[in-house]
């Protein structure tokens, strides 16, 4: 991957899309990721930090510092940015619904009502929401639907999670960041890796060869020399998350 020509198409990529929407700038949900991070940084270089909002969302299950690391690459960048808790208003909910509780609904249901937060100041700023999401989650379907999967756009949507480390690199984003465990801070003690079953690196090879070779499951298990289990796993997670990147369906209607 040449990464200057992948940052510039990227750059690309983010001007014309607030160029055809005739909106003011970026709205991106700071994190304290990576992911959300080289969003950010990328958002800056395309359309000038004067034009780009941050927002830092933490719950009691975020990690401190990922809070702290929301915080500093929106000052580093010199960016406007704003903290919003959603704890109240996530209690709120869930005393009103009166549902035994699951640890599942309720991080979506965090992950929606950041969103919610999102392009409340979108809209209130004529700005486009920035996606922060990368291929391999987008394949696998490690996101929320309506929740981190709803965006204006996606820059880094076609960049598997290394070639995000890799990009993220060549921008000399800051090694807290770099260094520390991918994790969504939706429940206490999750990381992605653990939740997806296996690490980025074999993720990545294993989603290239089946998307992008067309390769099929033993053929994938004998390149990689690991057990077929594993990419029956992965591909059983691509298959059933297909529905979560498509606009919702309507039946054919009969002319008469």
């Amino acid at each position: 991957m040449n990464l200057e020509k992948t940052k510039n198409d990227i750059l690309n990529f983010i001007r014309t899309k607030v160029s055809e929407s005739h909106t003011d700038g970026i709205v991106v949900g700071l994190s304290g990721g990576i992911d959300s991070t080289l969003a950010a940084y990328l958002a800056c270089e395309a359309v000038g930090k004067d034009k780009v909002f941050g927002i830092t969302m933490p719950s009691s299950t975020t990690p401190t510092e990922d809070n702290v690391h929301g915080i500093e690459i929106a000052e580093r960048l010199g960016i406007e940015y704003k903290k919003i808790a959603i704890d109240s208003i996530l209690n709120e909910f869930l005393s009103m619904t009166q549902l035994e509780e699951d640890n599942l609904a309720i991080g979506n249901l965090k992950a929606r009502i950041r969103m919610s937060i999102i392009y409340y100041h979108a809209n209130a700023k004529n700005y486009l929401v920035c996606g922060t999401g990368n291929k391999s989650e987008i394949l696998i379907g490690y996101f929320t639907k309506h929740g981190d999967g709803a965006c204006d756009m996606e820059p880094i949507g076609d960049l598997y999670k290394t070639d995000v480390y890799r990009l993220s690199e060549f921008l000399d984003i800051p090694h807290e960041i770099l260094d520390k465990p991918p994790r969504a801070g939706l429940w206490n003690n999750q990381t992605d890796e653990d939740e997806i079953g296996m690490g980025y690196n074999l993720l990545d090879r294993i989603l290239y060869l089946y998307s992008e070779k067309d390769m099929g499951n033993t053929e994938i298990a004998d390149e990689l020399d690991i057990p077929v289990d594993d990419i029956d796993m992965i591909i059983a997670k691509v298959i059933r998350s297909e529905h979560k990147s498509k606009v919702p369906e309507s039946p054919k209607k009969t002319i008469l």
